[in-house]
């Protein structure tokens, strides 16, 4: 974090809080099954973009177990209003790879796109610590979930 913020002109808050950001979802991503984690940052002009990053994750369950997507919405919704989780919309909604629950806050999008064969969830979890979800950065993002697709016979 220290050489992608040198010379943005950044505060060293704004690089400690983006370094807590990432360190929190790569050890939450590990213990709950991540298969994959990817960053981007980028030094343009000596001017940081805004990092992002994304987290694959799947914990299986036994076939049948999935419950549908409107179950599943209802009870993270619940959830994060019992822990009083940050104010998030929480949504269920047609894309290619099937119906999905999919949950935005100010600076996460959470995609949860049901597999296939009742084999529970995968779950795309992107984080934009400064740029957020309302911005072109959190469009890149749905798009990217957008394209998700199950190929049959595999």
């Amino acid at each position: 974090m220290d050489k992608e913020f040198a010379g943005s002109g950044a505060s060293g808050d704004v690089s400690r809080s983006v370094w807590v950001t990432l360190r929190n979802t790569a050890e939450n991503g590990l213990a709950g099954g991540a298969l994959e984690f990817f960053l981007r940052t980028e030094l343009r002009e000596g001017t940081a973009l805004a990092p992002a990053s994304l987290l694959i994750s799947w914990l299986p369950m036994p076939r049948g177990l999935a419950p549908p997507a409107e179950v599943f919405a209802e009870e993270l919704s619940e959830r994060r209003s019992s822990d009083h989780s940050a104010d998030a919309d929480v949504d269920v909604v047609d894309m290619p790879a099937g119906r999905t629950v999919r949950v935005c806050t100010a600076t996460t999008l959470d995609h949860h796109v049901r597999i296939p064969g009742d084999a529970g969830y995968l779950h795309l979890a992107f984080s934009l610590p400064l740029s957020g979800t309302k911005s072109s950065m959190g469009n890149l993002c749905d798009a990217m979930a957008q394209s998700l697709r199950w190929v049959p016979g595999r």
